[in-house]
């Protein structure tokens, strides 16, 4: 069998629900690669431009947007968040999976824009948890964490459009049950089934 292309995987989630654990553990796969996003958020501790995003100015985040260089975009809490439309397109092109770890907003961007995305949306056990989770981060202000709990239940109200969901109440089933979803998805039988009997017909031919 030829390589078949990448699939685009989207991984969605209120702040604070672990995506980024299950994103690390996917991308333990080595057919798995990380697409890194452009933000003009400041940089937490620890993070690293061009690791965990690329940060730049709203100034250049603008000339992105009007260059067409963004295969999705969008604004939360007064910061850009975009994804960088070729570095996704050629890694699909050379038979890799691209996982995006982005905001609700985005991933429905992403569904319109590329309609074979598999959305996965990732749920906190309780908004109880969650606010124990944001509060334990010591890096946000009471009124923060309120904003942000009231924008996770607004992100929760868009379950229905993203494709699958996982309850991360144990960040290790969490991460199984999203490489389970990815595993399921590299066998599904695609629309365009021609290219794949052709294969076996022009094998047959040739014994």
């Amino acid at each position: 069998m030829s390589r078949k292309k990448g699939r685009l995987y989207v991984i969605s989630g209120p702040s604070g629900t672990g995506k980024g654990t299950v994103c690390a553990e996917l991308l333990k796969d080595i057919g798995n690669e990380f697409s890194v996003s452009m933000t003009t958020r400041e940089p937490r501790e620890g993070e690293v431009d061009g690791r965990e995003y690329f940060f730049v100015t709203h100034e250049i985040f603008r000339d992105n947007i009007e260059a067409g260089n963004f295969l999705e975009y969008a604004t939360v809490f007064d910061n850009y968040y975009g994804t960088p439309k070729d570095m996704v397109l050629s890694r699909l092109e050379r038979g890799r999976n691209v996982i995006l770890d982005i905001d609700v907003q985005g991933g429905l961007q992403v569904k319109k824009a590329m309609p074979d995305a598999v959305l996965i949306f990732i749920l906190p056990p309780s908004l109880a948890e969650l606010r124990c989770r944001l509060e334990g981060r010591g890096t946000e202000t009471p009124e923060k964490i309120e904003r942000r709990l009231g924008q996770a239940l607004n992100e929760i109200k868009l379950i229905g459009e993203y494709d699958y969901y996982i309850v991360n109440n144990d960040r290790e089933e969490a991460a199984a049950l999203a490489k389970s979803i990815i595993a399921a998805e590299s066998a599904r039988v695609p629309e365009a089934v021609k290219p794949i009997i052709r294969e076996y017909e022009n094998e047959s031919k040739g014994n």
